[in-house]
């Protein structure tokens, strides 16, 4: 689940809900990915507080669940600040970052370039965390707002793809509807 915020409370609910990994906003330093990790994990990790929640059946699968949880949670922070792409190495070096996903609408607008996706200094921005993210070992994503975009970035070795949001998706849908009955 994408969490609204960096936020010890946020990432605490949302995991107690039983949510399997989380997707971290607006990661812009390596400080700010190091308390992702920690308030994600449970001590000796971390510092995620216990409490009797859904994720472990309110208490009846606690122990197998507080034992496992480290290891099954998948942390993945996303890179959608400048700020973040100066200081994408010593971000994945915080050791527990599962994979990364960029924003490149809230990144271009960070440079002064709201929704210039295809800028070339957004994209080589972009460029500079996904061969970062190679280079760390550290699997990279991104959000492509229309199939072809998907298809190019996979092409270009990206794992994982948010593709497409569901307004635009139900918007272009009834688009295609009306046409069609024309």
């Amino acid at each position: 689940m994408r969490i609204p915020a960096n936020d010890e409370t946020w990432i605490k609910r949302v995991l107690d809900l039983g949510a399997d990994g989380i997707i971290v906003p607006q990661v812009k330093t390596a400080k700010e990915a190091a308390f992702a990790i920690s308030a994600a994990k449970y001590p000796p990790l971390g510092t995620r507080s216990v409490g009797i929640a859904r994720a472990h059946g309110y208490g009846a699968d606690f122990t197998t669940y507080i034992n496992e949880a480290n290891d099954r949670l998948t942390t993945i922070i996303q890179i959608e600040h400048i700020e973040a792409v100066h200081n994408i190495d010593a971000i994945l070096k915080v050791a527990g970052i599962d994979a990364v996903i960029i924003g490149p609408y809230d990144l271009s607008g960070s440079m002064g370039k709201l929704g210039q996706v295809q800028d070339a200094e957004v994209q080589k921005a972009i460029q500079t965390v996904h061969n970062a993210c190679k280079k760390h070992k550290i699997p990279v994503g991104i959000f492509a707002l229309q199939a072809e975009q998907g298809k190019s970035y996979l092409a270009q070795g990206y794992e994982l793809l948010a593709l497409g949001i569901d307004s635009h998706l139900l918007m272009s849908a009834a688009k295609n509807s009306l046409s069609a009955s024309k």
